[in-house]
């Protein structure tokens, strides 16, 4: 590349260059900056980076660029940037070191979660930066592979007090722009130059005389494209610019850019045609690999002085063109035949032994018939992609060794298989292709069942809701003659659809279901988790509760004893454990259950799963009034959440929301999300909502609404969401004097509570009970559900009983002990931040003659979720390296967080932390 291509890019771009020159500031004294540059092709992205590289004096620069058909070779773009830091591996954390060393293919072992991946980049980062500051660019990021973009998208957003700058080059607009890794992250859009920058451009490129016409209608045209301006003018004669008889394009600017190019290789020598396309092909840049291939195609020595005398391409200590669409456009122009003898030239110069499923991939692009050995060769490449993490480069294999399978019934099965690591991977559209290509081959039953399975598996992960279930559903039943634990596995998906479903539902449902599953086969084989479970759940929904209970208790208490890093059942079926739980008011099996998976999920690095599990334990720790830090796992959750790319989960959030009690208003937040549930068939997302709403107008008080919230949601039979809703059913029904709802849900909650037979439910029984006992007889219920509940996790409860108990006490004129209850419910409340319950108290206690002392403030409440969460695990006595580890964080960024909570807990010693976080 020319030194005036850069000065030409750079025309008019001071607000870009200030922006940048911010970047590599910050950098240098420890802020860690990330940058998107987003725009056009040709608009100036990459003359933007060159600048940033060139004003990087005293900086490590390292160098990435994504490529069109790299993009489904797992951590292709990840292995560039991370390359010449390879010798700070050592210092990474165990975890995080096998977890790249097994994704860059340096030892073998399981497959690494991607964003474990991300963490491990963000420290080698750390590391590499302690010695120099970093600048690394990534240009043409939108063609990343896949686990490379969402891994440095995840170490871009934990970038804080590290000497990194990261600067991404995009092209917009993108394909998909939902699924954007990089969304959400600082950007830049740089647009086309401003009206007399682009005319001083284009008149320094046209010789003679420009028209003024002609130049303001090139100008308008190309909206100030700098490399447009450039490129569409050449070839055309002086004649035509100055008179105006070019006519204009109608293509999109890329199309056209595009075409400047292909006319401008057009033009080249035959050997310099192919020699563009053998560097196209091989996106890694590899100088010494060109020249072999060069050699085998017999180009000649000059083919690549030549392409570089063009001025397309740059050969120095790598292979650069002058801009991606260089790259496609010598791809593109060349025929097929041509492009196969390049693929097949760049494979046999690849060397086997170093990189045989690159090789792989490019005899791949060069067969032309079906070929079994190569379509083998490609199925074990995709084995040892998924080993290494890469489960999109797996599937990416298993499709090109499917069509090349020459086999009809081999081509279908690994059709399947693709399809199912194209839907593991996040492509569900593409693995419904799959699917539909693997149904035009002969199938037999077994497959035609499986591929029914993995269907209507995509559809229930879509959407929770019932579209899935008549798939899941059939497929059981066509797999129960064929395949007895995939049977029983499809019949406990097919349940889990109907619960979600609920109400929403219609034709089959969960008691049909339920009751296929328990007539169908069992294995030889001592039962598995699953099977226990769907035992548990098939008995809970065709028998009565009591004969129930005791089956899907052992289910429940099957898993929690299994419990172990090892044990994929308990996180592959949590999403249904946990609302069994639930059902039967099962507060350890809550409490264990989710400790194991957040355990679980925190040491392995599974940041797909661990969103649900912090969720989850979120919920946990609202029961059990600890609400400070069921706000900081559902911040942690929501964070994760977004990175991968998933659907928000709400339940926790709208549970602290309801239970925190800020108003009335709360409640639309609430149904809003029902709402949004409900569109896509999610039933029991409108149960939950009116048990929620329910709380939340207990809470302030507001009995009526809260008794119609509460008789809505009781209406459907709700897996872990009637029960609870018929406690505040008869709260409100009782202080609203409803008497006759209030009997009829202690009803159907005595047949529930007594069927679970925990402390947690036997006492919220005994407190409805004596909320509709007139006189002494409510009293010992009183205590007997103080008794209970402290002997359970649920401290909310435990706080409402003291409650509704002192109310009672001052309605029967028991002033003292009203006190004394309503205090203890009034301190409970508000240090569990439960304000309307809080509020209600104290009105209460008010009225009992009690004086209300202020509250101290709560240095706490000072420190934002995340450096509360780091002062406590500090105050554990955890270094800076293990609390980075825990919450996916560099030890920089954990010790930059320290020094804030030790200027707002004014402390200096990490040994001061435990006393100045219990003080209140």
């Amino acid at each position: 590349m020319s030194n005036s291509a850069p000065r030409r890019g750079l025309l008019g771009r001071r607000g870009e260059r200030a922006v940048l020159d911010q970047v590599m500031a910050g950098a240098r004294t420890g802020q860690g900056q990330v940058l998107v540059l987003r725009g056009e092709p040709g608009v100036g992205k990459s003359a933007l980076v060159e600048y940033l590289v060139e004003h990087a004096e005293g900086c490590r620069v390292l160098r990435a660029s994504g490529v069109e058909s790299e993009m489904e070779l797992a951590f292709a773009g990840l292995h560039q940037l991370c390359l010449p830091m390879m010798g700070f591996l050592d210092r990474l954390p165990d975890p995080q070191r096998e977890a790249l060393s097994v994704a860059f293919g340096l030892r073998s072992g399981s497959a690494p979660d991607r964003f474990l991946v991300g963490l491990a980049v963000l420290s080698l980062l750390a590391e590499a930066a302690e010695e120099q500051p970093l600048v690394c660019v990534v240009d043409d990021a939108q063609w990343l592979d896949r686990v490379s973009a969402q891994a440095l998208a995840f170490a871009a957003r934990r970038l804080l007090a590290e000497r990194v700058a990261l600067v991404f080059a995009v092209r917009t607009p993108a394909s998909d722009p939902g699924d954007d890794p990089l969304k959400g992250l600082r950007e830049l859009e740089v647009l086309g130059l401003r009206v007399d920058d682009a005319r001083v451009l284009l008149e320094s490129v046209v010789p003679g005389r420009l028209d003024e016409r002609i130049r303001d209608r090139i100008v308008a045209e190309t909206q100030g494209n700098p490399l447009a301006l450039l490129e569409l003018t050449r070839g055309q004669t002086a004649a035509e610019l100055a008179g105006g008889f070019a006519r204009p394009d109608a293509r999109p600017l890329a199309g056209q850019i595009e075409q400047s190019f292909l006319r401008r290789i057009g033009s080249l020598p035959d050997a310099v045609q192919r020699l563009l396309l053998a560097a196209g092909a091989d996106p890694v840049g590899d100088v010494p690999l060109l020249r072999r291939v060069a050699e085998r195609l017999d180009l000649g020595a000059d083919a690549a002085g030549a392409a570089e005398e063009a001025g397309l391409i740059e050969i120095g200590a790598r292979v650069r063109f002058r801009h991606p669409l260089v790259r496609s456009a010598a791809y593109r122009a060349a025929d097929p035949g041509a492009r196969r003898d390049v693929h097949r030239a760049l494979a046999e110069a690849i060397d086997s032994d170093f990189d045989s499923d690159r090789q792989a991939w490019h005899r791949a692009h060069a067969a032309v018939e079906p070929d079994e050995a190569l379509a083998g060769e490609l199925e074990r490449s995709a084995d040892r992609a998924e080993a290494r993490g890469g489960i999109a480069a797996a599937a990416a294999f298993l499709r090109r060794a499917a069509e090349l399978t020459p086999d009809p019934a081999g081509r279908g099965t690994r059709a399947l298989a693709a399809a199912r690591a194209t839907f593991e991977a996040g492509a569900p559209d593409t693995a419904l292709e799959l699917i539909a290509a693997a149904e035009l081959g002969p199938l037999d039953e077994a497959r035609r069942a499986r591929l029914g399975r993995l269907r209507a598996q995509i559809f229930f992960a879509r959407r929770r809701g019932g579209e899935a279930l008549p798939a899941l559903f059939d497929a059981a039943g066509r797999l129960e003659g064929i395949d007895g634990g995939q049977a029983r596995e499809a019949y406990l998906d097919a349940l889990g659809a109907a619960v979600f479903a609920g109400r929403l539902q219609s034709g089959i449902g969960v008691r049909e279901v339920a009751e296929a599953a328990r007539s169908a086969p069992r294995g030889p084989l001592s039962p598995r988790l699953p099977d226990l479970l769907l035992d548990g759940l098939a008995a809970w929904f065709t028998e009565d509760r009591a004969t129930a209970a005791p089956r899907l208790k052992d289910a429940l208490r099957a898993f929690r004893e299994a419990a172990g890093p090892g044990e994929d059942d308990i996180m592959r079926w949590l999403w249904l454990t946990w609302p069994a739980a639930g059902e039967l008011w099962d507060d350890e099996t809550w409490h264990e259950l989710s400790t194991h998976a957040v355990r679980v999920a925190r040491g392995t690095g599974s940041l797909n799963f661990l969103p649900l599990a912090l969720a989850y334990r979120a919920s946990v720790h609202v029961h059990a009034g600890e609400f400070d830090l069921a706000s900081m796992l559902v911040d942690e959750s929501a964070t994760l959440t977004e990175l991968a790319g998933n659907s928000p989960l709400a339940y926790s959030s709208l549970l602290l929301l309801a239970w925190r009690g800020e108003g009335p208003q709360k409640a639309e937040v609430i149904q809003s999300a029902a709402r949004d549930a409900a569109l896509w068939g999610e039933g029991r997302a409108v149960g939950l909502a009116g048990y929620l709403c329910a709380v939340l107008y207990n809470g302030l008080g507001r009995y009526q609404d809260a008794l119609d919230s509460a008789e809505r949601a009781a209406e459907h039979d709700d897996l872990a969401v009637v029960g609870f809703c018929l406690a505040e059913l008869v709260e409100a029904a009782a202080r609203g004097d409803v008497p006759e709802a209030a009997a009829a849900a202690l009803v159907r909650l005595e047949e529930r509570a007594v069927a679970a037979g925990t402390d947690w439910a036997l006492g919220v029984l005994a407190r409805s009970r004596a909320l509709l006992c007139a006189g002494p007889k409510a009293e010992p219920l009183y205590r007997e559900a103080l008794e209970r509940l402290a002997r359970s996790r649920i401290t909310v409860d435990l706080a409402r009983t003291h409650l509704v108990y002192g109310e009672w006490l001052r309605r029967q004129n028991r002033r003292l002990d009203a006190r004394e209850h309503l205090r203890t419910a009034y301190e409970m409340l508000r240090g569990f931040g439960a304000l309307a319950f809080a509020e209600r108290a104290r009105r209460e206690l008010m009225a009992t003659g009690e004086t209300i002392r202020q509250r101290a403030v709560d240095v706490r409440e000072a420190l934002t979720a995340q450096e509360a969460q780091i002062a406590r695990l500090a105050a554990a006595g955890k270094t800076n390296s293990e609390i980075g580890a825990e919450l996916f964080l560099s030890p920089r960024t954990v010790e930059w967080h320290l020094r804030k909570v030790f200027t707002k807990l004014d402390v200096n010693s990490r040994n001061k932390l435990g006393g100045a976080l219990a003080v209140s």
